[in-house]
């Protein structure tokens, strides 16, 4: 067996067993259906999902539908949580309301993009391994689970509060992200797809001001969520404000900024205007 088949091996029990500490932290105070915790259920079904797909995207060795299945997970978690909890409330309405739209929103652009390239490059060493491929699949069920936590614990929990101030404050903040995101990715793809910018970076628009102006957008959004979410937490559900954070982690430290630095690196580096871009160009958080 492989290295990275062995530890791939050994770090999927250690998946499941996060998404375990996650179902029990996030259960409690919360609704039950046959006594089994909504919230554990929902966590269930996340994972559930990727599991079913895994099966014949393994078999027909795909990652097209891998963004349009962590979406459409997000859609059916929510809306089960939501069908399935006792006395939903403006905030849980408005919070379902949200992930949805952002789901749709992200899913539908890419799953689009998936589908003009025609395959996802950083799949083509892990879709033949068996125990890798699956772990993907294994870790977007985490990655549902973590990044939608805060409103998932709000919408199940048995603590209602009427909307206040924080949903106010917290719709205005997931508003701002939300379009800031929206805009970035536009601009990009209109940018991409003038034949007259081939081979060349974008550097206008939102991105004259950040390198990366769409996962901006994306965490800003989120801390709405959490916003939002924070007046019903309570006891071990307060580990549900780990989302903002979780996204944050993932985007500048794992599979996001990390990858597409390096890959414009190689593609740019050493190009004296691309050199000047990235040395007065944040990489995250906008300058004014």
């Amino acid at each position: 067996m492989k290295t990275t088949d062995r530890n791939a091996l050994i770090a999927f029990p250690i998946l499941i067993l996060i998404g375990i500490l996650v179902a029990l932290a996030g259960s409690q105070g919360g609704a039950l259906i046959a006594g089994v915790p909504l919230f554990a259920l929902s966590v269930g079904l996340a994972f559930l999902i990727q599991w079913l797909v895994f099966i014949p995207a393994y078999l027909m060795q795909t990652e097209k539908f891998f963004d349009l299945t962590g979406s459409l997970t997000y859609i059916s978690v929510i809306i089960i949580a939501i069908l399935f909890s006792a006395g939903v409330d403006g905030r849980s309405i408005l919070l379902a309301a949200l992930v949805i739209i952002w789901a749709v929103r992200l899913g539908s652009f890419l799953f689009g993009r998936i589908k003009k390239a025609g395959k996802d490059d950083r799949f083509d060493e892990i879709k033949p391994s068996f125990i890798r491929f699956l772990n993907v699949w294994t870790i977007q069920g985490l990655w549902v689970t973590f990044t939608m936590a805060a409103a998932l614990v709000a919408i199940t929990t048995s603590n209602r509060k009427e909307l206040d101030a924080f949903a106010i404050i917290g719709l205005l903040i997931w508003i701002f992200g939300f379009v800031f995101e929206v805009v970035a990715d536009s601009q990009k793809s209109r940018f991409n797809a003038d034949p007259a910018n081939k081979g060349k970076f974008i550097q206008t628009g939102l991105w004259a001001r950040s390198r990366h102006p769409n996962y901006f957008g994306e965490i800003v959004l989120w801390i709405g969520i959490a916003v939002i979410a924070v007046p019903v937490l309570q006891g071990w559900q307060w580990f549900a404000l780990i989302s903002p954070l979780f996204v944050t982690l993932l985007l500048t430290r794992v599979s996001g900024v990390p990858l597409l630095e390096k890959k414009a690196d190689q593609k740019w580096g050493g190009q004296e205007d691309y050199e000047t871009y990235k040395k007065k160009t944040p990489v995250l958080i906008p300058r004014l």
